[in-house]
């Protein structure tokens, strides 16, 4: 057993960006992860991927992107060797495959927290959850009924390339970021692909010659707080955004929507309601879908357009045509897999939070850690990196250093170090 002020699970992005703004202040800890570094992005990611934002949105505590291609997207190879050498670069306390078991108060201790791994068990006064927004996969309930003896279910987080698939078309559950790139990559492969297309939101890369985050950024739109939204709840349930990060420069600022994906001979449907045995009900929801995606599009870019106006852009800035709605015509509502040849559905549908080590009193009925700007309920104990945990760029890589900033300042403050010794800043440090 150890004892120590601070103990951070998870060496991702928001767990490495943490302990850089703790070396900085000089408060001993430890970053904890149940693999190595990056683990998720090593583990649950398919071989393709690529970041949805541009490699100059890259910055975390004290560095950020200085490589030859900012407008470029890092793949997932790329991204784990920048995760390496920004925490090589400040000698982060990792203790690597040392997976989480417990962690529970310690009452009439001096630490307040047991933390039990695989590899030990920790005493910490501060425990800081920074496991990301991605628990565990959402399978809808309808598909439980499906015949798992000839038809493979697989979520996205076990889907690495084409060719690890059972022979036949696929049936992809979800329509946002990754159930698009999945199906778009399985389409170009030759395989057949049906879509059970859900709520998503459909967004351009580009927008009059600007990267669609360029503009998420500058008019404020990514620094938008919780405080800020009618409906915290629907907020932090909105959909990824549906788009694509790509290696090769002339596909890069190409769009991937439904009717891009619909005109290379994907097939669009509704809703999943169940699948028994080898039949798929579903929902005739798919154009009152679709089109309430085309209408939030329309209004979102008519938005920027007044941005363009009030700030006096126009002159700078050349004009764009709008994405065209995505036309659907009517879709089935009975599905045989077996006669469509259909051998895999993919479910990309999103995931739930998970939790099961953490015994503490801090869990909404949802599974969600209760907190406030990243401070829960539990005296000492922390959270950074959920999706719209303050600001709407939480969920995102950049986004992540804000939350690190605020509850690394109110862990030092509240054990009488007065906040951050030093402001957050994008010192060029490692090379990405």
């Amino acid at each position: 057993m150890t004892t120590i002020d601070t103990v951070v699970i998870g060496a991702g992005h928001a767990g490495l960006a943490v302990s850089r703004l703790l070396t900085d202040a000089g408060r001993e800890h430890v970053v904890l992860d149940r693999g190595r570094v990056g683990d998720r992005w090593r583990t649950e990611r398919w071989d393709s991927l690529h970041l949805l934002t541009p490699s100059w949105m890259t910055r975390l505590p004290g560095w950020s992107y200085t490589g030859p291609d900012p407008d470029g997207f890092l793949g997932v190879g790329s991204f784990i060797r920048l995760l390496e050498a920004y925490a090589a670069s400040f000698g982060a306390p990792v203790v690597d495959r040392a997976t989480v078991h417990e962690v529970a108060p310690t009452p009439g201790r001096g630490a307040a927290y047991r933390v039990t791994t695989s590899r030990g068990t920790w005493h910490a006064r501060h425990v800081v959850i920074a496991t990301g927004p991605h628990g565990t996969p959402y399978v809808p309930a309808g598909l439980a009924g499906t015949d798992t003896d000839r038809v493979d279910v697989v979520t996205s987080n076990r889907y690495r390339n084409p060719a690890g698939l059972a022979a036949g078309g696929v049936l992809v559950v979800g329509a946002s970021a990754s159930g698009l790139q999945i199906a778009d990559e399985l389409n170009r492969t030759g395989r057949d692909v049906t879509i059970a297309v859900g709520r998503h939101t459909r967004m351009p890369r580009r927008y009059r010659g600007l990267d669609i985050f360029w503009w998420l950024e500058n008019t404020g739109r990514l620094a938008r707080t919780i405080d800020d939204v009618p409906d915290a709840v629907a907020a932090r349930a909105e959909t990824s955004l549906q788009l694509v990060g790509r290696a090769d420069p002339e596909r890069a600022t190409q769009d991937l929507d439904l009717g891009g994906l619909q005109a290379r001979g994907v097939r669009l449907v509704g809703r999943i309601e169940a699948v028994e045995g080898r039949t798929a009900r579903l929902r005739d929801d798919l154009a009152a879908t679709v089109g309430a995606a085309d209408a939030a599009l329309d209004g979102f870019l008519d938005s920027l357009d007044r941005f363009v106006d009030r700030v006096g852009l126009g002159g700078q800035l050349w004009d764009s045509p709008r994405p065209r709605p995505v036309a659907v015509a009517s879709a089935p509502t009975r599905l045989d897999l077996a006669a469509e040849g259909i051998g895999t559905v993919l479910v990309a549908a999103g995931y739930r939070p998970h939790h099961p080590w953490l015994r503490l009193p801090i869990i909404d009925a949802d599974g969600t850690i209760r907190q406030r700007r990243g401070v829960t309920p539990a005296e000492g104990v922390y959270v950074v990196g959920q999706r719209f945990q303050h600001r709407r760029d939480s969920g995102y890589i950049d986004g992540a250093r804000h939350d690190a900033a605020a509850v690394v300042s109110h862990l030092l403050a509240s054990s009488g170090a007065g906040g951050l010794r030093t402001p957050l800043s994008d010192a060029e440090e490692p090379a990405a």
